[in-house]
């Protein structure tokens, strides 16, 4: 496939695909979303209300199609279990995450889950309105 640039233009080595823009973007709404909630009080009456929160405020920001975000009520009730306190604090290790991108013509598809007690971000799939990228080389 032959990727351009945002400007319309045959990439050189230090301009970005439009695909690369695509996914820095992706990259900003895990960096707001995680940064911006980590560290709030959630309990089992709140999971609702503040992964829609999470949800809402994410997809103001430009080129957001859609963000999930699911909190692992089963992690965060076994947290509770070993305190004395009725809420804990928002980590990633309760979240499961995933955020759309479109951006002129790509979409990013990313998510983020626990890997081996990490919250993990990651890209799972970058297609244009011509199919799958696949010129990761240029």
């Amino acid at each position: 496939m032959n990727q351009t640039s945002p400007s319309g233009e045959k990439p050189d080595a230090t301009e970005p695909t439009t695909g690369e823009v695509a996914c820095f973007e992706t990259g900003i709404k895990f960096g707001s979303l995680y940064h911006q909630f980590a560290g709030s009080p959630v309990s089992p009456a709140s999971v609702d209300s503040i992964a829609r929160a999470m949800e809402d405020a994410i997809e103001n920001q430009p080129h957001c199609e859609s963000v999930t975000v699911a909190v692992d009520t089963d992690a965060l009730q076994a947290e509770l279990d070993e305190s004395s306190a009725d809420y804990t604090e928002l980590t990633g290790r309760f979240l499961d995450v995933e955020i759309v991108v479109g951006y002129e013509g790509h979409t990013v598809t990313a998510q983020m889950a626990m890997e081996d007690g990490y919250p993990l971000m990651r890209v799972v799939d970058v297609s244009s309105e011509e199919g799958r990228d696949t010129d990761h080389g240029r």
